[in-house]
């Protein structure tokens, strides 16, 4: 698998081995040298992404009464994307180094002025990441001492390229190369994937795979409205592919061209307290994220200072991701900026009656936003741990037992004596009526408990000679603490009923 800029660090290097090990996530087109940006799913990996979505939906949707849900097409009317302002403005300032040819996000560039006693000596560079800081600090005092200057460093203040004045281009290194003047003024860079519809191939025909899932809900808003029998407030969520020509996909399935997301757009009165509101929904997306085992201490808050020019309010949760603290989960307050767009574009009236208000109004939007791939990453960093068992090293996946790809193992002890495997598979069907469960029949059972360990696999339930020939009871293994038991058949379905429900 190719590894990224944030594979030096040991722990993400760790967490995309056992990802390609154990079948959880696989290079896109690796057979053919891999495809940058895109990424396939294995099978593992596609069990964990179900029950991650599964239980985003049934605890948005299934368990709020004031949620509807939605799975708008990939594709739309263009005249979406223009009325959005994706078409115009949805783009990322780009630099390319004329020496090397990469190309680099401006605003994932930094540089800053290298001084020695009140001195210019020249500039350093640096891509964002969790180290970048203490990296250029090193590259500074690198410069230092290679040209022979005495005093002392002033403090490195890093700034975004995008902060670089014209006179500065020409002295700021590239990441490359380290050659000054050869990184090029910064320039915008559409993040729409085009496409053509139709059998002519000319501009009338051309679409776009949509770049967030947002503007379906959107467009069908008053679908919802007519057929729903909603009132305010209420929520449209949906879980669907999006697609960006990032510039630089990195950190593994951090930032990737092609990814899911998981929204919610939640309408509100113009009247209403919808700073109270908003302030709900980050903490209920908080406590969902506890909910399936992501730790309180790896979770930050990122109160937003610059906005967009049509939100009031923006809070990022955040993740203490190998590579650093990153956005997780952006909660926003839009205001009523998207269906008044549509409403302008479209020709069509976006507001609603609100019966309790006796008025019409386009209501204003919050709108909780989250990536599948994203999140699934926090899950696979908190869940990675290594640990001793009988003096020999363990890697073990602790995902909590709702997100866990398989929630049981049946190992019956050998696979070579009939009366074993008989009653382990009778146990196996009877399980798999209720869980994904998985049989394992190869190798020693150590080695087996291993494997069940690096997949994340709650629980195994190994059916030995005891269970035939004394009381029929088998043993219960605890993955995160090895602990073994012995429990009855009937003991076994009610424990395991108590643990993954």
């Amino acid at each position: 698998m190719a590894k990224s800029k944030a594979s030096a660090n040991p722990l993400m290097d760790a967490i995309v081995a056992v990802c390609k090990r154990r079948g959880f996530i696989f290079q896109s087109s690796e057979i053919y040298g891999g495809y940058n940006g895109f990424f396939d799913f294995g099978p593992l990996g596609v069990e964990l992404k179900k029950n991650i979505k599964d239980a985003w939906w049934k605890d948005m949707v299934h368990r709020r009464e004031d949620i509807e849900g939605l799975d708008s097409s990939i594709i739309m009317s263009p005249k979406i994307w223009v009325a959005s302002g994706h078409v115009g403005g949805f783009s990322d300032p780009m630099v390319d180094c004329k020496v090397s040819k990469m190309r680099y996000r401006a605003d994932q560039l930094f540089f800053a002025p290298v001084i020695v006693d009140g001195e210019k000596i020249g500039y350093v560079s640096i891509l964002e990441d969790g180290n970048m800081q203490a990296d250029a600090e090193a590259a500074a005092d690198k410069m230092k001492r290679k040209g022979g200057h005495q005093g002392e460093l002033a403090p490195i203040e890093l700034k975004e390229y995008t902060e670089a004045t014209e006179e500065e281009w020409a002295l700021i290194p590239s990441p490359a190369t380290g050659e000054p003047g050869s990184l090029t003024a910064p320039r915008e860079f559409n993040l729409m994937f085009e496409t053509k519809v139709g059998a002519l191939s000319d501009s009338s025909a051309t679409a776009y795979l949509r770049p967030e899932t947002a503007q379906g809900i959107f467009a069908n808003y008053k679908n919802v409205v007519d057929t729903g029998r909603v009132k305010i407030p209420f929520g449209i969520a949906q879980i669907g592919k999006a697609f960006r020509n990032e510039i630089t996909p990195k950190n593994f399935i951090f930032r990737s061209r092609e990814f899911e997301q998981m929204e919610i757009e939640y309408f509100v009165s113009p009247d209403c307290d919808w700073s109270q509101i908003h302030q709900e929904w980050i903490q209920y997306c908080h406590d969902w994220l506890l909910s399936i085992g992501l730790p309180e201490e790896m979770l930050g808050r990122d109160v937003h200072e610059k906005l967009a020019h049509y939100a009031k309010a923006c809070t990022d949760i955040t993740f203490q991701f190998p590579f650093g603290e990153q956005e997780l989960w952006g909660i926003a307050a839009r205001g009523d900026f998207d269906l008044t767009q549509h409403a302008e574009h479209s020709g069509k009236p976006m507001e609603i009656f609100d019966e309790a208000a006796k008025k019409k109004y386009i209501p204003h939007v919050i709108e909780p936003s989250l990536g599948v791939d994203r999140l699934l990453l926090a899950l696979l960093t908190a869940a990675y741990t290594e640990d001793e068992v009988g003096g020999e090293k363990r890697t073990v996946m602790k995902f909590h037992p709702r997100i866990a790809p398989y929630k049981v193992a049946v190992l019956p002890l050998l696979k070579n004596k009939p009366e074993l495997v008989e009653r382990a598979r009778a146990i196996f069907d009877k399980l798999s009526r209720r869980y994904n469960v998985f049989w394992d029949t190869a190798g020693a059972i150590g080695k087996r408990y291993r494997r069940q360990d690096e997949a994340g696999t709650p629980y195994c339930v190994t059916i030995d000679f005891d269970t035939i020939e004394k009381d029929g009871s088998v043993t219960l293994r605890d993955r995160d603490t090895t602990e073994q038991k012995r429990v009855s058949e009937e003991e076994l379905y009610q424990f395991l009923d108590e643990q993954l429900f």
